[in-house]
């Protein structure tokens, strides 16, 4: 299954853009120039995220996840907490969800 997220050309150098994917909030951001896309859902309570310089930081209660790869950095999440990175590559200058599962 493949599912256009967004243009790559509209996805933030810095910081990150909010789109929909399945009714679910999706953030897609870029990590050394190359396009990721997580869930915007804190692992702590469910709260949003808001990109901060390298890491997402929960709205609600402070919580810090990498944005390199989404483990938690500190804060009340579980310290084995790791964001849900979505799987996806770029076609024709497009982010895509890709599951080959």
């Amino acid at each position: 299954m493949k599912v256009p997220l967004c243009p790559v050309a509209e996805i933030p150098d810095a910081g990150a853009k909010e789109i929909t994917f399945f009714g679910r909030s999706v953030l897609v951001y870029k990590v050394d120039g190359r396009p990721r896309a997580i869930a915007n859902v804190c692992l702590h309570l469910g709260g949003p995220l808001q990109c901060e310089g390298n890491t997402f930081v929960c709205a609600w209660h402070g919580a810090e996840f990498s944005c390199a790869d989404g483990r938690r950095v500190k804060g009340p999440a579980r310290s084995d907490a790791r964001l849900m990175v979505l799987p996806t590559r770029v076609e024709d200058d497009v982010l895509t969800y890709v599951y080959e599962g």
